[in-house]
C-alpha cells in the first residue's frame, strides 16, 4: 500500500528536512558541534585526536557523542521498522512524535549535561535519517545535503543529456535542500532571539510532525478503503 504521490513525500520530506536543519543549526551556533550529518564530524575526531589538548579533548568527546548517537539512532529505526523503502503503513507518525517527545526531555537537562543533550538529538537525526533511504529508487535522505545535492546533479545531468527524467526526481532534492537552508535561517534567527528554547521549539515541531503523520495516514488508509 505504497500509493503515495512525490507531492505528499515533498511536503513531508520538507518538513523533516527543515526540522533537521533547525536542530543542527542550533547546536554549531551553541556549541560547535553537529548532531545531523557526521562527514565533518569523523574528520574533527582525526584533527582532535591528533592535536590532544584540554579543549581538544572535549570537542573529541562531543564529536564521538554525536556520531554515537547518531548511528543509534540509526539502528533504532532499522530495528523498528525494519523496511528501507518508504511505505505509509509503517509506524512513522509515533516515531516522529516519540523523538519530538526526546527533544522536549533534552531541553529540560540543557544545558547542565550538555553531553546528553547532543547526544539525543543526533540519535534523533539518525532515527530520522534511516526513517526511509528510498523512493521508487531514489535516494531520500532529510538531514544533510551532500546525497541531495548528488542526487540533483545526476538527475538534472541526464536531464540535460535527453534521458527521459521524470520531474519529481529533480524536484524532491531540489525543494528538500531549499527546506533545509531555511531551517538554518529560522534556527539562526531564533537562536539569537530565544537562546536554549530553540530546543524546546525544536522538540514541538517534530511531535506536532508526528501527530501530523498519523492523522493522515488514517485519513489515507480510509480513503483507499472506501475505493
Amino acid at each position: 500500500m505504497n500509493n503515495l504521490s512525490p507531492r505528499q513525500i515533498i511536503f513531508f520530506g520538507c518538513l523533516l528536512a527543515f526540522g533537521a536543519s533547525f536542530l543542527n543549526t542550533g547546536f554549531l551556533i551553541e556549541s560547535g558541534v553537529s548532531v545531523s550529518h557526521m562527514t565533518g564530524d569523523i574528520s574533527k575526531i582525526a584533527t582532535e585526536s591528533v592535536l590532544l589538548d584540554s579543549k581538544n579533548i572535549n570537542n573529541l568527546f562531543k564529536v564521538l557523542t554525536a556520531t554515537g548517537g547518531f548511528i543509534c539512532g540509526a539502528v533504532f529505526s532499522g530495528y523498528v521498522l525494519h523496511h528501507p523503502t518508504l511505505e505509509i503503513s509503517l509506524p512513522y507518525g509515533r516515531i516522529l512524535s516519540f523523538l519530538g517527545l526526546l527533544l522536549v526531555s533534552s531541553y529540560l537537562i540543557y544545558p547542565e549535561h550538555l553531553f546528553l543533550t547532543i547526544y539525543i538529538c543526533s540519535f534523533v537525526c539518525g532515527a530520522q535519517n534511516a526513517l526511509a533511504s528510498r523512493f521508487r529508487g531514489t535516494v531520500l535522505r532529510t538531514t544533510h545535503l551532500t546525497g541531495l545535492f548528488t542526487e540533483l546533479g545526476i538527475f538534472t545531468g541526464m536531464k540535460l543529456k535527453g534521458y527521459a527524467i521524470e520531474s519529481w526526481k529533480i524536484t524532491i532534492p531540489l525543494y528538500l535542500s531549499l527546506s533545509f537552508f531555511t531551517g538554518a535561517v529560522v534556527s539562526s534567527l531564533l537562536v539569537l532571539r530565544v537562546h536554549d528554547k530553540w530546543l524546546l521549539i525544536a522538540g514541538c515541531f517534530y511531535t506536532l510532525v508526528g501527530l501530523l503523520t498519523v492523522i493522515f495516514k488514517r485519513l489515507y488508509t480510509a480513503r483507499n478503503l472506501q475505493r
